[in-house]
């Protein structure tokens, strides 16, 4: 046994398997602590649009809400205009005052209704946060503006002074919310999708990268290092359209819906698949297998700041900044909206092929840098 671990240790790969193992730790403790350090003192950075179409106390509700909320709220004047914002997601919640939001309150029995519009097609995050806003919506409506209507009602009927705060509080639980979801996710497993194909493409690129370059120099100078930047090329455009139809595949056979479609979802997939093992094999032409300790950084990074699990309007400014240059970004973003609806997924797919193309002219300047070794001249060879 002691000879054994002893020939274990004699290997480089046994101690860069080890400290690979131990740089993941401390790599993924840094980046995911400073990212999503502070989240929940950026929830300022979401926004609320009202539509607000009721003249009389509509102006007031809206002003009300923008007090108790921490959120910036936006008024629109079109429902339409609004739920367009929402579906491509520069909102995350519409609220809609009703134009007779006013004469509801001040008709005895009636029940008024606010409309609350949230998008599913957003990490799964976004949809509870609103859900709890809507709550404190309603109840801050119920507290001040029906409560203000129902004394002004009262006091014209000539109700004792003293006695309208008790009924009008009696009767200020007569706005109710309304919710309608948009692009709606069947389920918690659906909705960790986007998450879940991101991670296993890039951790699958990345040693992929790893192991095309460990049977680069296992070739030796037997190939030019231009063929092998072709070879390693074309190797990734077949396995990026092979591996994506596999996993396309299990997840619509496992029940996932695909709202644009699985062909789509295909061709999308290989599309980021292919970005991922472009970008990551870089790290590996310019330091060898060392670069992957690039790639676990970059693998990190890409996690916290794509929008996957958490928004991105409630990180740190750095990460919100990085994430507009990273793959992953595009790849969550378009699977989203090819999974559970939303906008064309025409913009992920031109910023994955502006960075695919980066990679590319970056990885054949690495290659071009490389010194390829000259094999040694044998004495033999001189007579």
């Amino acid at each position: 046994m002691k000879q054994a671990f002893q020939a274990f240790f004699k290997q480089k790969t046994t101690m860069i398997g080890m400290m690979t193992a131990m740089m993941f730790q401390i790599i993924f403790s840094i980046v995911w602590m400073t990212g999503y350090d502070g989240v929940t003192n950026n929830v300022d950075q979401l926004k609320i649009a009202v539509v607000n179409e009721d003249e009389t106390m509509g102006a007031a509700v809206v002003d009300n809400l923008k007090t108790v909320l921490p959120f910036q709220v936006e008024t629109e004047t079109a429902l339409e205009q609004a739920q367009s914002r929402l579906d491509d997601r520069e909102v995350q919640m519409v609220v809609h005052i009703p134009g007779d939001f006013s004469h509801q309150l001040q008709t005895p029995g009636q029940t008024v209704q606010l409309a609350y519009y949230i998008n599913e097609s957003n990490p799964a995050l976004i949809k509870s946060m609103m859900s709890e806003a809507a709550a404190r919506i309603t109840a801050a409506v119920n507290k001040e503006a029906i409560a203000s209507s129902a004394a002004i009602v009262l006091s014209s009927a000539n109700v004792p002074a003293d006695q309208l705060t008790p009924i009008s509080q009696g009767i200020s639980e007569r706005v109710t919310s309304q919710f309608q979801y948009t692009n709606t996710v069947p389920g918690m497993s659906s909705q960790m999708i986007p998450m879940m194909m991101v991670l296993a493409s890039y951790v699958g690129a990345m040693i992929m990268a790893m192991n095309l370059e460990q049977s680069s120099m296992m070739l030796g100078q037997s190939i030019s290092k231009w063929r092998k930047f072709g070879v390693r090329s074309l190797i990734n455009i077949i396995s990026a359209a092979v591996i994506s139809l596999v996993g396309s595949s299990l997840v619509v056979a496992l029940g996932a819906h695909v709202e644009q479609g699985f062909l789509s979802l295909w061709m999308f997939q290989g599309l980021f698949l292919m970005t991922f093992m472009f970008v990551s094999q870089i790290f590996v032409i310019l330091f060898g297998v060392a670069g992957m300790l690039c790639n676990i950084i970059l693998l990190s990074a890409q996690l916290v700041s794509s929008g996957a699990m958490v928004p991105r309007e409630l990180l740190s400014d750095f990460y919100t900044a990085i994430s507009s240059i990273f793959p992953a970004t595009y790849a969550v973003e378009g699977s989203m909206n090819i999974l559970f609806g939303g906008p064309s997924a025409f913009g992920s797919v031109l910023q994955l092929l502006l960075i695919m193309a980066g990679a590319v002219v970056i990885g054949l300047l690495g290659t071009a840098l490389k010194r390829e070794k000259t094999p040694a001249v044998r004495t033999a060879d001189l007579h």
